[in-house]
């Protein structure tokens, strides 16, 4: 009797050692962050201008059901200490100007709930940054999810080539042939596939040689066939402005870099519709260089802003919607304002949907605060290492959205990207990452 007994009981002790808090918590994280990316309706083509995702009752459950784990995760396995570390008097700032953007919306309970799905994605980052316990756990999510978003892709082109590929009967036919893979324009993947290659970067930086190769090759790879050229040439940038300084010892003039690519970006394309003397000199110099028409967009945008300047149109209630839809369309504009569903250009959007406070609040928390953060992440090796990550991530991200629009988009891959370099950088500057916990 106690023969047949014993290797039951010994059996159970293995099942129970097997499943740590550290391993349920890597694996906790490893789902929260591969759904966060690849959506939970992947291969649906991008909705009609004016069409609202919220109301979809599958983003209800998912994302109720995302924002009950992340809360769970948070709750059960992460220090206290180390979750108020992440809280930041500027995102409570701009979260401030969120949240009264949702109150003076058109229809404030459809903001309401956008604004709720947006805060439940910045919480499931938080548990995808905390829960992990070391390194090696954090490494372990990354590739898992990384690998499982780019395999997604690919196995699309062959399954779904009608979803994963852009065709020529679409409401955008210019970009047939294009690969999107699991997302829903070639907009979105692009930036995706090049988070995932930072991600594929860090592993193999870390000593992950074969899975850090296969995931930068295949980020990489699928980003060149979106046909996104601003993508492909903001990658390698963000790699050398990263990493080139740290090689040669001066990495502490990465912020330095970074600040000049910001500004001498907005320059470019902002400073060329709204600074006279830049306007004249591109008009001047280079008469063509319209950004395939956003300048148009931007200089909409510009003077909507004006007209609230402190305020703005409230969340959810600019773009797409009858307000913008009803208005007069010039015959000479680039662009048909009446069927944009986002201004391209993530910082004029904040002004318009917030307001100007709220896009000084913005810049500050997302862009100034997290390259203090990035000098304070220390000499540790982890550290550095997962600093430069979210460096290359948050410099990309910065940079891209002079031309596309993210921000607060409850379900936009890029924009969570956005968010864990920002709170990464600030976890990293608070706190050591240790190699390897025991279970």
């Amino acid at each position: 009797m106690n023969s047949t007994a014993l290797p039951r009981r010994i059996d159970w002790d293995r099942i129970a050692d097997a499943f740590t808090a550290r391993r349920i918590g890597t694996i906790l994280a490893s789902v929260m962050l591969t759904v966060v990316i690849v959506s939970f309706k992947p291969f649906q083509p991008a909705p009609a201008p004016g069409v609202q995702e919220g109301g979809d009752i599958v983003n209800q459950l998912g994302f109720g059901s995302l924002g009950a784990l992340a809360i769970f995760s948070l709750a059960c396995f992460v220090d206290r200490r180390v979750l108020m570390s992440l809280i930041s008097p500027w995102w409570l700032i701009v979260l401030g100007f969120l949240a009264l953007s949702v109150m003076h919306a058109t229809d404030p309970p459809s903001a309401l709930r956008a604004a709720i799905f947006t805060l439940v994605g910045i919480l499931t980052i938080a548990a995808v940054l905390t829960v992990p316990r070391d390194a090696d756990s954090l490494s372990t999510i990354f590739a898992f999810a990384g690998l499982v978003t780019v395999g997604l892709c690919y196995f699309g082109l062959i399954a779904f080539p009608g979803e994963a590929i852009h065709s020529a009967d679409s409401l955008e036919p210019q970009h047939a042939g294009f690969w999107r893979g699991s997302f829903s324009h070639k907009n979105i993947a692009g930036p995706v596939m090049a988070c995932l290659s930072f991600m594929g970067l860090y592993l193999w930086r870390r000593g992950w040689r074969w899975i850090g190769a296969l995931l930068f090759a295949g980020a990489m790879l699928f980003m060149a066939n979106t046909g996104s050229k601003t993508t492909a040439g903001l990658v390698p940038m963000a790699i050398l402005l990263v990493m080139l300084p740290g090689i040669i010892g001066l990495r502490r003039l990465v912020p330095l870099i970074f600040a000049l690519a910001i500004v001498g970006t907005a320059l470019g394309t902002l400073g060329i519709v709204f600074i006279a003397p830049l306007k004249h000199l591109a008009a001047e110099y280079f008469p063509g260089m319209t950004y395939t028409g956003r300048t148009a967009l931007w200089e909409f945008s510009g003077e909507m802003i004006a007209k609230r300047p402190w305020t703005g149109y409230g969340f959810e209630s600019f773009w797409g919607t009858m307000f913008v839809f009803t208005m007069d369309q010039p015959f000479d504009r680039d662009w048909d304002i009446r069927g944009i569903v986002h201004g391209h250009n993530g910082y004029l959007d904040i002004a318009v949907i917030m307001g100007v406070p709220a896009l000084i609040a913005a810049v500050i928390a997302f862009l100034v605060v997290p390259l203090s953060d990035y000098l304070r992440s220390g000499p540790r090796r982890e550290n550095v290492l997962l600093a430069d990550m979210f460096m290359m991530m948050l410099l990309f991200t910065a940079l891209n959205a002079f031309l596309e629009s993210f921000f607060f988009r409850r379900a936009d891959p890029v924009w969570l990207f956005f968010v864990m370099a920002t709170l990464g950088l600030r976890l990293v500057a608070r706190h050591p990452v240790p190699t390897r916990i025991p279970d």
